[in-house]
């Protein structure tokens, strides 16, 4: 499937975009960005050079990903939601040397408006919700809120809340697919 770039959107020659990727009105793709096939960039998206994205990630509008942000395959970028990538920006102090990587593990979901405070690590299938402020790493299928963000219960690879303690040990099932899930030692994992 062919890419698809509206004619308002500005790819700089030298990305690499996949197959089947859309980019929407008033976009920029930098040169350096490396995207994986099937994703989709909303009105107003910028990627910057030192990104990697993977496949099947949809950034809805208004989202800015800088450089030294990861995104694996199948994350959800709500709408304005924030990444940055200096931990102590001043105008007047260069500190392009002092990026802090940002990794966003396969599935995760951020939502609208949330901020992911460079140097962290959103966990696979984790969910952060809207207007959250992430400034720690976040375990896999993780449910995040508030500001700073803080864990309030566990997400299915569906995007469905179970019915798992916070803590100690568990097993919980997908209301919305029946897929089982196991909570052991802090860690929420698919049950075999």
């Amino acid at each position: 499937m062919p890419v698809t770039i509206h004619p308002s959107a500005i790819v700089d020659a030298g990305a690499q975009l996949g197959d089947g990727c859309r980019v929407w009105h008033f976009a920029h793709i930098s040169a350096g960005a490396r995207i994986g096939r099937d994703c989709s960039f909303g009105q107003g998206v910028y990627v910057g050079n030192d990104v990697v994205i993977g496949d099947h990630v949809k950034i809805q509008n208004n989202v800015s990903v800088y450089d030294a942000v990861t995104l694996e395959s199948d994350v959800f970028c709500g709408p304005s939601m924030v990444f940055t990538n200096v931990y102590n920006p001043r105008a007047a102090v260069p500190r392009k040397s002092e990026y802090r990587r940002t990794l966003v593990r396969q599935g995760a979901t951020l939502g609208a408006n949330c901020t992911i405070v460079c140097g962290t690590t959103i966990g696979r299938h984790a969910f952060v919700a809207a207007g959250a402020v992430v400034n720690r790493d976040v375990p896999d299928f993780a449910l995040m809120a508030g500001v700073p963000a803080r864990q309030i219960g566990w997400m299915s690879r569906h995007g469905e809340r179970l019915a798992l303690p916070l803590h100690g040990s568990g097993e919980a099932q997908c209301p919305a697919t029946g897929e089982r899930y196991r909570l052991r030692d802090g860690r929420v994992s698919v049950a075999d």
